[in-house]
């Protein structure tokens, strides 16, 4: 009996050595085609000592011209006194480069924001479908999280999503109740819980399946933690992710 138990161990350990050697092989072959898509998101103010200000992660969709990144990135207002413009860094061959966008839409209730490409066109990354997700399946992000502090090279995380759950929870205590969670009780939507840490810089990163590296969803550090985790004393380390419907949802507004 010990025996064959120890066999059915070593099998079993087999088999997992293979499935994770398989998911890191299709990881490997996915990340070819996911990083020639992922951006940095910004500022560009020629008069400004640092030209350049990044502010967080895009991802290309569509016909090459379309960025995809949170509303909460591209936020600020800027300064177009002194000709500051929306901008996006990429780096082909280790040479970084600017490339000036336009914010074209943005869906504030999800935090998702679409920018544009005045010109030229780029990778663009395919849209997943949501009834796909599963907890417990694993998927990667790829972005910037630290920023450009260390030059432009995307870096990738993965993880299961461990939960899909609502993207508000009702508190029990009318203190902790204000308009803003009033205004998304009334109409909550899903997000993606992930087991992996995202940070700051992370945010407006694609989430995509490791093997077919089609996007299902963006990548969020700030906006639903507000939300979510309002009851707690200190914000947690749980990374979150909205799902790539809404993106869908913000395209076919515009008739895109």
């Amino acid at each position: 009996m010990r025996k064959s138990y120890k066999i059915l161990c070593g099998l079993l350990l087999s088999l997992n050595f293979v499935l994770c050697s398989a998911q890191a092989q299709g990881l490997a072959e996915t990340l070819l085609k996911v990083k020639p898509s992922i951006v940095g998101v910004g500022t560009y103010l020629p008069s400004r000592g640092q030209r350049n200000i990044f502010l967080g992660t895009g991802f290309v969709i569509g016909n090459g011209q379309m960025i995809v990144t949170n509303a909460h990135v591209v936020a600020k207002k800027l300064n177009y006194d002194r000709l500051e413009q929306w901008a996006i860094f990429i780096s082909h061959n280790n040479n970084p480069k600017r490339v000036i966008v336009e914010k074209v839409a943005v869906d504030k209730k999800h935090d998702i924001a679409i920018l544009k490409l005045k010109q030229g066109r780029l990778p663009a990354l395919q849209l997943g479908n949501e009834s796909s997700v599963r907890e417990g399946k694993l998927y990667a992000f790829t972005g910037y999280p630290i920023g450009m502090v260390l030059g432009l090279y995307p870096v990738t995380h993965r993880g299961i999503i461990s939960a899909i759950s609502p993207v508000v929870i009702p508190v029990f205590n009318s203190r902790k109740l204000d308009a803003r969670l009033i205004r998304r009780l009334e109409s909550p939507y899903n997000v993606y819980q992930l087991d992996a840490t995202a940070y700051p810089g992370n945010s407006g990163s694609p989430l995509y399946d490791v093997q077919t590296a089609e996007v299902i969803g963006v990548i969020n550090k700030v906006f639903v933690k507000e939300t979510k985790e309002n009851v707690l004393s200190k914000p947690s380390g749980i990374t979150y992710a909205i799902p790539i419907v809404h993106v869908k949802n913000l395209l076919a507004s515009k008739g895109w």
